[in-house]
């Protein structure tokens, strides 16, 4: 799940300490289309592969409609 991006971006930069790769590939099964512009303007080297954009995000940076967290609400709600 790609939402706003920024753990990914934060990850990547961290990563690139150890050397920069010649391909960088990033997927994600579901996205909002603010972590794709996100992810897109700060890593231009990567291709990424989505397979569905959501509506996007709301306050918190949760993904709408929020197939994203059905996996963690399925153990109760968030605190």
């Amino acid at each position: 799940m790609l939402a706003s991006g920024k753990s990914l971006v934060q990850t990547y930069r961290a990563m690139l300490r150890f050397g920069t790769p010649r391909q960088v590939h990033i997927a994600a099964v579901i996205a909002s289309p603010q972590g794709v512009e996100y992810v897109t303007r700060e890593v231009p080297e990567a291709t990424l592969w989505v397979a569905a954009i959501d509506q996007g995000l709301n306050d918190q940076a949760y993904i709408i409609p929020g197939l994203g967290d059905a996996g963690d609400l399925s153990y109760g709600s968030k605190l």
